[in-house]
């Protein structure tokens, strides 16, 4: 018997995709990110691209010659106007096509494309990208979050002292090749306040050493200090849960380094430290359609009316069915 297919658009903020997912395989997948020139994400900018290239991505998507069973789109957390950009296509394929409409999590998103391509069963997760930093693990029917940024997510972090640096957007990404070339240390501020975190601090510290100090030096003691942060919750959590799995997600998880800061401190537990190839890393339609795909299966779909998107949508308000 054929398993059932989603076809899944992903667009919270500057990644537009959509794929088309069953359990064995993404079948196709199709995307065209917003890049800004200069500066950051104008969210209205970011849905005029949406809407803009939306119909060409999903057709390029359709074209593969794979049906579907279901759309699922991203109903949150993210810019609103890129959401609802995203969640008006949805529905119009939905109608269309006569399939069942799925809002996903963007978050529970990135845990389950993970889970889905290492194998890893029941892990302590490490989400960071743009505007989200949280330690979260599966308990009762959801995932709990154990800690989180207080301010600004760790991607935003970087993009912004990118940004200071006169580097284009995402930021994060050239800052892992400058600190590289990083030789010395810089103190900056280690904000850990019981399992939460703040970054807001460590970024303006880090701009006012930029001044003073090499660049490549800077970006080598920003991800240091970021990144320990981020290590030293993740710990803890994995202490308490008494887990043996750590999984990592998100943009800012592509960070060679961040991985292997993370990987040396499972093997010091015990624990096994799990990474997904790195196309998974950042937003894409796969994690939404495969995440979609679970919850088709326990009957989690939405009607048009109940279809209005969440820009605050957090991860522990979706119950977790499958696990």
């Amino acid at each position: 018997m054929q398993s059932s297919r989603v076809l899944g658009i992903e667009g919270t903020a500057w990644s537009l995709s959509a794929a088309i997912v069953g359990r064995d395989k993404v079948y196709a997948e199709a995307s065209h990110p917003y890049i800004p020139e200069t500066g950051g994400i104008h969210p209205m900018m970011a849905a005029q691209h949406h809407a803009n290239h939306i119909y060409p991505i999903v057709r390029q998507a359709l074209d593969s010659g794979y049906g579907f069973d279901a759309v699922a789109f991203s109903q949150g957390p993210g810019l609103g106007p890129c959401l609802r950009t995203v969640a008006t296509a949805a529905r119009a394929l939905a109608l269309a096509y006569e399939v069942p409409l799925i809002g996903v999590n963007h978050c529970v998103a990135h845990i389950e494309v993970g889970r889905w391509q290492t194998g890893c069963r029941d892990p302590v997760v490490l989400y960071v990208s743009g505007a989200n930093s949280q330690v979260l693990s599966y308990r009762r029917g959801r995932y709990r979050i154990f800690g989180e940024t207080l301010d600004i997510g760790i991607g935003n972090a970087l993009d912004k002292f990118g940004r200071h640096l006169g580097l284009q957007h995402p930021g994060g990404p050239k800052i892992e090749v400058l600190a590289k070339g990083g030789k010395g240390y810089i103190d900056l501020p280690y904000v850990v306040k019981g399992m939460d975190l703040s970054f807001s601090g460590m970024m303006s510290a880090a701009k006012e050493a930029a001044a003073k100090h090499s660049k490549e030096d800077v970006c080598f003691s920003l991800q240091e200090n970021a990144f320990a942060m981020l290590v030293e919750v993740t710990e803890r959590a994995l202490a308490h849960t008494g887990k043996g799995e750590v999984l990592i997600g998100g943009g800012v998880g592509a960070n060679l380094r961040l991985q292997v800061m993370l990987d040396a401190m499972c093997n010091d537990r015990g624990a096994r430290f799990y990474a997904p190839p790195r196309r998974y890393f950042g937003d894409n339609g796969a994690m939404i359609a495969y995440t979609g795909l679970l919850q088709l299966e326990h009957g989690m779909t939405l009607d048009i009316a109940d279809s209005a998107v969440n820009p605050t949508f957090r991860p522990d308000e979706v119950d977790i069915p499958w696990l």
